[in-house]
Formats: structure tokens, sequence, C-alpha cells
């Protein structure tokens, strides 16, 4: 028997030849010439370190920049939270030292009356200096303990914000609206007016120039 495998014996075995057969090896497994690798290797540009650099440098920025500004942005809301729950402790007792108020202006009146009775008598004398005293301690806790001042408005220039003009009088001797009486005081809780002062205002006379005086009877045209 033959040593040589004819062309029938592997079609038999079911090998298949093509012309070009290079024993086995597929086509793409084909070895590329080692001049042919080096071309195509110096073809390819290798990136440019000094613009990595600054690429990455422009990235790092932006990112500081963006936590930067959410920081702030956290510190803000931070801030204003606790300014607003402040707020709150401080004004939350507002409504109830606001119905105490007309309480102590009660005491005022009575006070006041009293003083213009102008009694001596022992008895009227113990009842003042019991009513006083205990409009003078009410007033004194509402203020240490709770942080409500009541505000003497008169001979203080009119401020709208604190005060609540019932009374109008022209004066010559003044140039700016000034309070010249208390009739009902004013409250302050903390840094806030919570209730105006009922006062009387003196106004400025306004006056005019000779000049500024239209002319009688046609005269001067």
């Amino acid at each position: 028997m033959s040593k040589h495998t004819s062309h029938d014996d592997k079609h038999r075995e079911g090998e298949v030849i093509s012309p070009g057969d290079t024993g086995g090896q597929r086509p793409d497994e084909a070895e590329i010439p080692a001049s042919e690798e080096m071309e195509a290797g110096c073809g390819a540009k290798s990136p440019d370190p000094a613009a990595q650099i600054q690429d990455l440098e422009a990235k790092l920025a932006g990112a500081n920049d963006q936590y930067l500004r959410k920081a702030a942005e956290f510190e803000n809301f931070r801030k204003r939270m606790n300014r607003e729950k402040q707020e709150a402790i401080d004004y939350a007792n507002q409504t109830l030292l606001l119905d105490l108020i007309p309480i102590i202006d009660d005491f005022e009146r009575a006070i006041k009356s009293a003083e213009s009775a102008g009694s001596t008598s022992p008895e009227f004398t113990s009842l003042y200096e019991g009513i006083s005293m205990i409009e003078k301690r009410l007033v004194s806790q509402l203020e240490n303990k709770w942080g409500l001042k009541r505000f003497d408005s008169a001979g203080e220039v009119f401020d709208p914000t604190r005060h609540e003009a019932i009374m109008m009088e022209k004066s010559a001797e003044i140039s700016e609206p000034l309070v010249a009486e208390d009739f009902i005081k004013g409250y302050i809780l903390k840094d806030r007016v919570v209730r105006s002062a009922k006062v009387k205002v003196l106004m400025p006379e306004e006056t005019q120039n000779a000049e500024d005086t239209p002319p009688e009877n046609g005269e001067g045209t």
C-alpha cells in the first residue's frame, strides 16, 4: 500500500483541500511581516501629555467650582433654616403677649385716674400703690423673661413704623414732625414692633416766600 495519501483518500477522510493550501493554517492567521507592523505602529499618533494635563486641569477646575457652589447653597440653606427656627422660638408667644397688652393698658389708665383724683386718704394711697406695684411687676416680668418691651414716644421724631398718629397739630417751632404726646404706648417684642404707639404729632407749619405768593387783583401781570 502506498505511503502517500491520495487525493481521493483525503476527500474520503473529510478534509477540504483548497488552492494555495498552507499546510492547515488559515489565511487570517498568516504571519504579517515585521516591516508592515512597524509601519502600522508609526502611523498612529500618540496623545500629547500637555494637552491631557490641560484637559484634566479644566475638568478639575469645573468640578471644584461646582462643589463650591453647592457648598455655598447648602450653607445659605442651613443659615436660613436656623434663622427661621430661631424666629419661630422668639415669637412663639406673640399672640399670648398681645392679649396681655390691653390688660397693662387698663392698669395704666387706672393709675392715671388715681393720680388725677388727688386723694390723700390712707386707703386710697394704699390702693394706688398696690395697683402701681402690680403694673410695674407685670411689665418687668414680660420684658425680662419674654422680651416684650414698652417704649415711650414723646419727644421723638415721628416714625410711621413705630407710631400711629391719631391727632395732629401744627407748630412753627419745629422743622420735622415730632411726637407731642403718648395716648397709648407701643410695644416691641425682641426687635419687632408688635403694636404701634398711638400718639399726637406736631407738624411743622408750611411757609411761603413772598416771591412765591400769587399777586392779588392781577397785579404784576
